[in-house]
Order: C-alpha cells, then structure tokens, then sequence
C-alpha cells in the first residue's frame, strides 16, 4: 500500500485542478523572486571584483614601504628583481605584471579645487584600463603625451575643464616635501561606478617625477591573473615565497574585529605601529580591498531568505485552509479508505504527499522561470557607461546561482508546506471509518 499511496497523491493533485495551480503559482512567484536575488548576488562579489581589478590593473598587489634612519616611513619600490625571483621560485604563473604610483593631490584650474586619487600607469599601454574606462571626451591617443590627465566628468564638471585645458596639481613627495606638477586633461572618462569620480590616471613617469620616484620606481606592482579566483591562494604562496627569501612583510592576516575596516585598511593601520628597518613589503588582493562588499552580498542574501519565509508565512495561511477544505470534502473517502484497511499513518502520509509534490512542482516551475528570466535579462546591454557598470559584467548583468542554494531553498519551501499540511492531515487521520462514512459531503 505505501507505495500506492505517493500515485493516489498524484492523481488527487489533478482532480481540483485551478485551486492546485493557484497554489502552485504562488509557490513558484516566491521562489522565482528569490532564486532571482540569489543568482544576482552569486555574481555581485565578482563582477564587482573583476571590474575594480581592471580599473586598478591586477588581482594581486605587492608594496614597499622604507623606513629611513629618521623614523620617516617612504612608500616604493626601488628593486624589484627579488620580488620577481620570489614569484619565480614559487612557481606560480600570472598573466601581467603592471607598475604604479599613486599619490593625493588637489587638482586646482582658475580658482576651483577638488581632492583626487591620481594613480599612474603606463596609459598608452594600459589595455585594462581600456577594456573598463569609457572615455566621453578626448581621446585614448591624447594620452601619449607625458604630462596627460584622464579625469571623470564629475570632476571636470567641478572644476569646469575641458580636453586641452591645463590644471595645476599641489602634491607631496614621497619624503612628504610640498611640490606642484601642471598636468594636461587629456580625456574625461564617464562616471560608470561608485569609484569613477575617485580615480584619475596620469602617465607613470610623469607623476613618479613630481613625487620625487626614480623612472624605474613606483609605489605598486600590480599582477594580473587568468582567474580572479585565484587571486587568494597566489597572494598567499607569493607570501611564503617572499618570506622564505627573507624579505620582510606585514601580516596578511591583520583584521579589525568590528569589522568596520576592510583587512587592506587593518594592515596599513598596523603600520602605523609596526617599527622596522630597511624596506617592508605588504602583500594583498582585490578582494582584501573589497572585502565589505561581501558584507552586501551577506545581507541580500540574507534579506532574501527573510523575504522567502515572509511570503511563505502568507501562502502557508492558505495551504492550511485549502488542506483542511480537501479534508472535509473527501470524508466519506477517507471512511471508505479506513474501513477497506487503509491505516492512518497512510491517510496522513496520502496528505502530506500531495503538499509535498504540490510544493516541489511549484519550486521547480519557479526556479525554471527564475533561469528563463535570468537569460533574458542577461541579453540586454546596458553599456560599459551605465551608473551600474561595477556590478555589471562588461555592461550586461550576470548571475550565478549556486545549485546547494536552490537546493536549499526548495528544503525551505518543501518542509514549510509540509508544515502548513501536516495538521489538516493528522486531523483527516483520527477520523473514525463509522463516523466518515455517515457524513454528507
């Protein structure tokens, strides 16, 4: 009989047809909407990633810092061949290696000021940048010359620049020492993200100059790898690497307890702390520097599983109404069932089967919806100048939808629904064979 009993389910399911779909259908809304917001932020940390690693040209970053007999602390890189031997001798392979400086400054042009990052690479040869930095005036050729400036429209609009005009940049040294560069705008880039009025490129050479950096020095080696995933477990043998030639390097595991601080941020403020002679190197990844924006993965992911149980308390109302309505309209079929011999761990079982299959076709026929509607908005090209561009992959949204968390949320939806039947059922399996039988329907 039990196993008869799963096909009598089946078959119940198909006598009240447009009550079970109703029910189906709000199963497969809820579940729909969350595998949506699941598939989104499966893929928000790495598109977010891989658009910030281009932006800054690597997945992995190395930096100096010297310590002079004065107590004054230098960020360089004077000599990099032992860091190449360290990345030799570990013998992990990378795909680029791009060198960088970056300094403060206050951009000023006929009275307006504003604060930038300015961040140095070799422009004309930034093929990263390229692939990420969407220019709305001037162009990618303008920024040969030595003195080239790539600002965001934002900022242009701040200091009311154009191509071609020239502003003036007060800067430090790297010794800290007071110094003015003049620069060329020589592109206005769109403000595609969070960071796009943060950032501005200058030429490498230019900027080492004005920071007092030798041509062959900088601030920053920046190594670009195959796959963003494996930016931790590289950071981590260059580390060992670096450490076994006896460099020395600040702890990679430096964390701030509040979390209020990414662990890029915990290590620059244990530095500060720190007392050291010669040059001290910090190892970190793209992640370390975003690492809370895994807190607004964490909270979506959350929040969606709120949203699920939320909608769910409110179709659980109503699978326990329509299982107590399925009750009391098959009484006289439960009699029969009960005097032919049927036992009421069965009658129960019959109920729950049906809630149960009710649940999964419902979860299933929305998870199927969730994956259509996810290629289709896939399909749509929003352009790398969206307001979005960061969380976008090359200006098309993407998402990831890992199979343990749809297999999860169907657990959810099923032994809610289980739950919701369960009373009705147990209700319809006291029921005694002489006292079913002699209701009406």
């Amino acid at each position: 009989m039990n196993k008869v009993i799963p096909r009598i389910a089946l078959r119940n399911l198909s006598r009240q047809k447009k009550r079970n779909i109703l029910l189906g259908g709000a199963i497969a809304f809820s579940i729909m909407i969350v595998t949506l917001v699941n598939g989104f932020t499966g893929a928000f940390i790495e598109n977010v990633s891989e658009n910030f690693a281009y932006l800054m040209a690597g997945h992995v970053f190395i930096q100096g810092s010297e310590r002079t007999a004065s107590g004054k602390k230098i960020s360089a890189i004077r000599d990099d061949s032992i860091i190449f031997d360290a990345i030799a001798n570990s013998g992990i392979k990378y795909k680029t290696a791009t060198r960088s400086s970056e300094a403060s400054a206050t951009l000023v042009f006929e009275g307006k000021s504003t604060s930038q990052n300015l961040t140095g690479f070799d422009l004309e040869n930034s093929g990263f940048l390229r692939e990420r930095l969407v220019l709305k005036q001037g162009t990618w050729d303008a920024v040969k010359a030595p003195d080239a400036l790539i600002i965001s429209e934002k900022v242009a609009k701040k200091l009311n620049v154009l191509p071609g005009d020239r502003v003036t940049a007060r800067l430090q040294t790297v010794t800290g020492q007071n110094n003015i560069a003049d620069f060329t705008i020589a592109a206005i880039s769109v403000d595609s993200s969070i960071i796009g009025s943060a950032m501005t490129y200058v030429n490498l050479s230019y900027l080492n100059e004005a920071i007092g950096l030798k041509p062959d020095e900088y601030t920053s080696l920046n190594l670009m790898l195959d796959d963003l995933k494996d930016s931790a477990p590289f950071a981590d043998r260059l580390y060992t690497s670096m450490k076994g030639m006896g460099l020395q390097l600040f702890d990679r595991n430096q964390k701030n307890e509040s979390g209020s601080t990414t662990p890029f941020q915990a290590m620059l403020q244990s530095q500060n702390k720190e007392t050291w002679e010669g040059v001290k190197y910090r190892v970190y990844t793209i992640d370390d520097v975003l690492s809370q924006a895994k807190q607004i993965v964490i909270a979506l992911d959350t929040a969606s599983t709120v949203v699920l149980i939320v909608l769910f308390t409110i179709i659980m109302i109503g699978i326990a109404n329509t299982f107590r309505m399925v009750m009391y309209e098959r009484i006289k079929e439960i009699g029969t069932m009960r005097a032919l011999g049927v036992q009421r761990g069965e009658i129960r079982s019959l109920f729950l089967y049906e809630a149960l299959f009710l649940a999964l076709g419902g979860a299933l026929a929305g998870i199927i919806l969730a994956l259509l509607g996810m290629n289709i908005l896939q399909l749509i090209n929003f352009g790398m100048d969206s307001p979005a561009f960061l969380i976008m992959k090359n200006g098309h949204l993407s998402f990831s939808l890992p199979p343990l968390r749809a297999i999860g949320n169907i657990a959810i939806i099923a032994v809610l629904t289980l739950v919701s039947a369960f009373f009705p059922a147990r209700a319809a399996a006291k029921m005694e064979p002489a006292e079913a039988l002699r209701t009406l329907k």
